[in-house]
Formats: structure tokens, C-alpha cells, sequence
């Protein structure tokens, strides 16, 4: 906790662009804002208002040496400690972990931060804790994949351990397909993980807590999986789920035991389940503590009145300064959003001019829209509409990159 009457001092480390709204929310509450970069994002549109220094940890993500980054700031810490440390993305939240630990930072060290980060060690809590998750194995021991192999029928998924959303996913079909997938990984077989492949609906649940308490939180249903979207470069669509439907509350309850058992204090989740069609049970995919990416943010943003960046933000403040938080009045409409890579390098979306589009991508080879209404048979309607017009009108695809929607 702040004990000096200094403003609050905030690092965000973020070697991706994203999280303006976040440094915008912690200016807001009068903090001073860092953002530890990379040269790379430097001519990036981010909020300089909001921002009251910009550090370089080098030129690219792969620049990233921790030693070095320690170093630098520890000289900072001489005259002005950070108070706070916040990773806007995925990839660096094993980052920022690792500098509160250094610097003796409240919030989640590197053995909490592994149940939203490793694929592996999600599986692996939520097993000790009973929640249904796909059969799966590490891939250290021979021995040890042998036997799976001979206990859970295929397909498997092949995944990393440490990317995002579907990014990286191999799904194999026979034994030899499989081992033959295994050695090619060569030495970085140890990053990996297997999973019996479960065909069904995935859904994802967006939230914030506070003090280890869900104080807001959303169920949503993908129209096209994430793994459609990686790998075969479709158009992305999601969509709240219906306030009152069976599914919704089974969703949100499961969210809360898992974020409860994961340790999650406080701050932004987002969180996946499949639907198994094979039993019609909700199936543990995986969580991360950080906001939902594809603009996720945005369209809960237009059903709920809830922006996720700023009052994470703000819920870091208040326990950071032992001050109250107090949720902004949640509305309870619905909301969608359709996303896709674009042939053209500055999409044209004005032609998408129904009353319910609230924002509109401004991305270079991308268009996305979200749509908002009182009526979840609307949102979905748009969606179905808008997507056969979004493959005519600008739908391309590309290998998986960062530049997909991650989610």
C-alpha cells in the first residue's frame, strides 16, 4: 500500500498496443502513468495525455532482457518507487510479475500468474480442484504420452503452453500424426501440451474482481471458435448470451469457483468454456487475467455501460491507496461485434449504417463493428447479416500472426 502523500505511482508494461483506455482510467484517478514499451510502438497512437513517461525496454519483444529492464528500473526506484505494476497484455504478464516480485510489488507473483498464463498449469489446478476439463498431458515423459495415448481416443490438440487465445494449436488425428507432430517441436517440446479434442459451442465469460470477489461480470457466446478464426482466418463474431438463460448462470457461477480457485484478487479476467455436444456440460478451457482482446472490451462496453481498461484501472487505485471502489450503473442490454482482416489497407464501414452500430475499426487491414440493442434476436440478426457482407467485402486471410485477433 502507498504510505507517502505522493501522487500513486503506476508501471504498465506493454510490449503489444493496447490498454489506452486503461492508462486514460489510471490518469483519471491522479496517479502518475508509466509505460514500459518497446521502440517499436513508439509512434503508436497512444493517449500521451494520460501518460507522464514512456520507457523503452528496447526495439522489438524479443529485446526483452530482464536483468537489463531491472536495472533500469531500480535506478528509477532511487527517487521515485512505482507503487503499482500492470500488464496490459497477455504476453507480458509473466513480466510483470516477475518485476513485483523483485521490487516486493503487491499483486500476483510469478506461481499465481502460471494458472492464467501456462495452459498446463491451468489444467493442472483445475483438475486438483474437480473443474471438467478436456484429458490432457504434458509431453516431458515418452512413457507418460504412450499411455495417454492409450487411454483417451483422438483427435488431440497439440497446444503451447504460453501463447494466446488458439495461436500456435495443431489438431492430430491418428498416433503416428501425433508423435510425428511431437518430434518436429524438437527441443521446445516441453512448451507444449495434449488434449483430447471436444467438439462444441465456446463461450466466454468477461470480468472484474475486487478482493477476490466477482463484482461484474458477462456471459458471451462465440459465433465462429477461436479456433476457426487462427487458423482458418474466418470472420469473428461474438455476442452476449441472454440475461436470464439457464447457460448464462451455470457460466457465471463456474467463472467465479475458477477465478476463486485460480487466486485471482482483483482486477480484469476473461475466461473460455466449451459446450460439449457430446454431453451438453460446460467444459474448463482456459483463463487469463487480463482484458478479453478482438475489441471484446468494446462491445461489453455498449451492452453494459461497463469500460473493463478504466475501471481495472480504477479497482488498482483503490486497493493500491485503500480507498473505495465503486462500480459504475450496469445496463443490461445486449451487444455484438464482427471483426475481420481486410484486402483493403483503410476499410470503408460507412456503408454499415443500421441505428444499432455504436463504433466502428480503425485499424489498418482491418473492419470490425460492434452492434448494440435491447434485443438479443437483433444483435445476432446483424451479425448473420453483416457477415456474408464482411466476406464480400473485405474478408483476407494470412498465416497466424499477432495481427489476428487475439482473444
Amino acid at each position: 500500500m502507498k504510505n507517502s502523500n505522493r501522487p500513486l505511482s503506476i508501471l504498465c508494461v506493454s510490449c503489444y498496443f493496447k490498454g489506452e483506455d486503461f492508462l486514460r482510467g489510471a490518469k483519471d484517478t491522479g496517479a502518475k502513468v508509466t509505460l514500459l514499451t518497446v521502440k517499436d510502438l513508439e509512434h503508436q497512437p497512444w493517449p500521451h495525455e494520460a501518460i507522464d513517461e514512456m520507457i523503452y525496454c528496447g526495439q522489438s519483444p524479443a529485446d526483452w532482457n530482464y536483468e537489463h529492464v531491472i536495472k533500469g528500473l531500480a535506478y528509477k526506484f532511487r527517487e521515485e518507487p512505482f507503487d503499482v505494476i500492470v500488464a496490459l497484455d497477455d504476453f507480458d504478464v509473466e513480466k510483470a510479475a516477475y518485476l513485483r516480485e523483485h521490487f516486493r510489488i503487491g499483486g500476483m507473483g510469478q506461481t499465481t500468474v502460471r494458472h492464467f498464463r501456462d495452459k498446463l498449469g491451468m489444467r493442472l489446478k483445475a483438475q486438483d480442484a474437480n473443474i471438467d476439463i478436456p484429458k490432457f498431458t504434458a509431453l516431458f515423459s515418452n512413457e507418460e504420452i504412450n499411455q495417454y495415448l492409450d487411454e483417451v481416443e483422438g483427435p488431440w490438440l497439440i497446444k503451447p503452453r504460453s501463447e494466446a487465445s488458439a495461436s500456435g494449436i495443431k489438431k492430430v488425428n491418428t498416433r503416428d500424426e501425433f508423435w510425428n507432430h511431437v518430434h518436429s517441436l524438437g527441443d521446445e517440446r516441453d512448451e507444449f501440451l495434449a488434449e483430447a479434442f471436444r467438439p462444441g459451442d465456446v463461450y466466454h465469460v468477461d470480468s472484474l474482481s475486487l478482493n477476490g470477489e466477482v463484482i461484474f461480470t458477462r456471459a458471451h457466446r462465440y459465433m465462429n471458435t477461436p479456433m476457426e478464426v487462427a487458423h482458418d482466418g474466418g470472420v469473428f463474431r461474438t455476442h452476449t448470451l441472454s440475461h436470464r438463460a439457464k447457460e448464462t448462470k451455470e457460466l457465471l457461477q463456474l467463472n467465479k469457483e475458477l477465478l476463486s480457485t485460480f487466486g485471482l484478487k482483483h482486477g480484469a479476467s476473461h475466461s473460455e468454456f466449451i459446450k460439449d455436444h457430446a454431453t451438453g456440460k460446460f467444459i474448463f478451457l482456459e483463463t487469463a487475467s487480463r482484458v478479453g482482446g478482438a475489441n471484446i472490451a468494446e462491445m461489453l462496453e455498449a451492452s453494459s455501460n461497463i469500460n473493463l481498461w478504466k475501471e481495472w484501472a480504477k479497482i488498482e487505485y483503490a486497493v493500491a491507496t485503500d480507498t473505495e471502489y465503486k462500480l459504475p450503473k450496469v445496463k443490461n442490454e445486449y451487444s455484438g461485434i464482427i471483426v475481420s482482416l481486410a484486402k483493403q489497407e483503410w476499410p470503408d464501414l460507412h456503408s454499415y449504417n443500421e441505428n444499432e452500430v455504436v463504433w466502428r475499426m480503425n485499424k489498418k487491414h482491418h473492419a470490425g463493428v460492434v452492434v448494440n440493442h435491447k434485443k438479443q434476436d437483433r444483435v445476432i440478426e446483424l451479425l448473420e447479416q453483416y457477415a456474408s457482407r464482411f466476406y464480400q467485402d473485405f474478408f483476407a486471410t494470412m498465416p497466424s500472426t499477432r495481427d489476428r485477433p487475439a482473444i
